[in-house]
């Protein structure tokens, strides 16, 4: 009996060892990317009516377009983001492909959509500095939802994803690029010190997509030198439970060659490291820094 049983535990946690590592679905994956397309345009569209159209702030994309064109000829900002997605998601799906047009296509034609049917919702503020600073934090939520979503709303956002796709520059800077030229437009058409506050709105906006993208927590990378890295390997294996890269150093003055220990720790388990390297070397040679987005075994994987 005890046997069996021993085989029949040993079957439910090797069960349970697949089931872990089973990875998400395509179908649950392209699910999940079409949720994180809408909420992120609804985001977006909301921030834009509560914020920036009150206030004239243009601060990028088809959306400051559009209100530049509202103060030109008066035509609903809705219909000229349709108008102005339309030539631009073709571009989208000629360059980047069908699988990501078909995103672009859902955050192209809802985007305009939700402004239009939250066009009616009162401003909370009529204070430029404040509707700068959160309608950057909204846009900037919801263009980084709609990245993370492998999509985008059209327009400049979608020119900056083909730059980014491209050439590897990162998003927040991608969209100031394409940007600053709606701000500049802002400036001539409006008056420059809406610009100004334009300006502060896409900062913020930028910043916002990076945290977006890269999440909040910041982890630590930590390098010992250390003339007993055995037993601090030990250690970090089993008693702080984590892994580390052992790589081949060798001393600047001496040409000793040398074992480094690198460690990559979540930012509270920094103070239990340290406690044992001192128990285990007290002159030992530690570098902890931050690093922005880790991900793999151990640590969060998007």
């Amino acid at each position: 009996m005890n046997q069996v049983a021993i085989a029949i535990e040993g079957a439910v946690r090797q069960k349970q060892r697949k089931r872990h590592k089973q990875p998400i679905g395509k179908k649950q994956q392209a699910a999940w990317g079409v949720i994180q397309v809408i909420l992120g345009s609804l985001i977006v569209a909301i921030s834009f009516n509560l914020f920036l159209l009150p206030n004239g702030i243009a601060s990028g994309g088809v959306s400051g377009v559009s209100i530049l064109v509202q103060r030109l000829t008066g035509i609903t900002p809705a219909i000229s983001q349709w108008a102005l997605n339309i030539p631009l998601f073709f571009a989208g799906w000629w360059l980047i492909g069908r699988k990501f047009a078909l995103n672009t296509l859902i955050g192209s034609a809802l985007l305009p959509l939700f402004v239009l049917m939250s066009s009616h919702w009162q401003p909370p503020t009529h204070n430029a500095l404040l509707a700068a600073i959160y309608g950057g934090i909204g846009v900037g939520l919801g263009l980084g939802l709609v990245f993370r979503g492998r999509g985008s709303t059209g327009g400049l956002a979608l020119a900056a994803q083909i730059l980014h796709r491209f050439t590897g520059l990162p998003l927040g800077l991608a969209v100031a690029c394409f940007d600053g030229c709606v701000i500049v437009a802002a400036g001539i058409i409006i008056s420059p010190e809406v610009a100004l506050y334009a300006l502060i709105g896409l900062f913020v906006t930028s910043k916002t997509i990076d945290i977006v993208q890269s999440g909040l927590s910041v982890s630590k990378v930590a390098f010992i030198i250390s003339e007993h890295t055995e037993e601090l390997a030990e250690a970090v294996l089993h008693d702080l439970d984590r892994g580390l890269t052992k790589l081949d150093a060798r001393g600047g003055y001496t040409g000793e060659g040398r074992t480094v220990l690198m460690v990559v720790v979540g930012q509270t388990e920094v103070a239990k490291l340290k406690q044992l390297v001192k128990a285990i070397d007290p002159d030992a040679f530690v570098i902890i820094s931050d690093t922005a987005e880790v991900v793999g075994q151990g640590f969060k994987l998007e």
